[in-house]
């Protein structure tokens, strides 16, 4: 079994705050929801909770009402749920029979939280690898487009995030993502388009630079 590697991806809530030891993670091993060292505060729900009650005063609603009595309380843990990840492990094996084609998993479905306005994104992700010593669980790869996009988020720099992540971790020869989402904060106000989605791409190594390799990629996206 010295040949299985894992990775402990742990959410937001079960991170150790500094100095503060524990026995139960080791913190090296920790995936930060931003790929990489956080200094967020911890959350303060009670004052979350209030500060959504004086939002709703503010735009003139009565929050003594029986509908809106309890909605700050909903509104926080609905908001803490969309954005606390999941723990996952990421679990790697050993490529003994040297696979080298390309390894794609297609129409993953996420959603995340436009950091502007506070709206949901929603849509499909494609993620693929070109394997090196080293293959992944397929189903780790929806793992980690999930684990990205429950955050306050922008799609290029979730689309960005799980290409970095699986480039760093795999060590593959390549890394290829691509977003396909429908933003509300477009749909439901402003110029109030439905229907309309947004494409965002990152490739890594083969997938960048050999022109064949990074056609067969997007062709199988539905991209070319």
């Amino acid at each position: 079994m010295d040949d299985l590697t894992t990775l402990t991806a742990e959410p937001p809530s079960l991170r150790f705050a500094p100095g503060q030891p524990s026995d139960a993670v080791d913190p090296s091993d920790a995936v930060d929801r931003r790929h990489g060292p956080t200094d967020d505060p911890p959350i303060d729900r009670a004052k979350a909770i209030t500060a959504v009650g004086d939002l709703l005063v503010a735009l003139g609603r009565d929050v003594r009402g029986p509908h809106l009595r309890d909605t700050p309380r909903r509104v926080v843990d609905a908001y803490l749920e969309m954005l606390t990840p999941r723990a996952f492990t990421l679990t790697t094996f050993g490529n003994d029979e040297n696979y080298n084609e390309l390894v794609l998993v297609r129409d993953v479905p996420f959603q995340s939280l436009c950091e502007h306005h506070l709206l949901p994104f929603t849509g499909i992700a494609h993620v693929a690898y070109l394997p090196g010593s080293r293959l992944v669980g397929l189903s780790k790869l929806a793992r980690v487009v999930e684990h990205f996009a429950r955050d306050l988020q922008v799609q290029e720099r979730l689309t960005q995030q799980i290409a970095d992540f699986l480039a760093e971790r795999l060590e593959p020869r390549g890394v290829g993502v691509v977003l396909d989402a429908e933003h509300e904060c477009m749909s439901l106000r402003g110029v109030g388009v439905r229907g309309a989605r947004t494409v965002t791409s990152a490739l890594h190594g083969v997938l960048r630079d050999d022109a064949r390799s990074r056609s067969e990629f997007l062709a199988l996206t539905g991209l070319r």
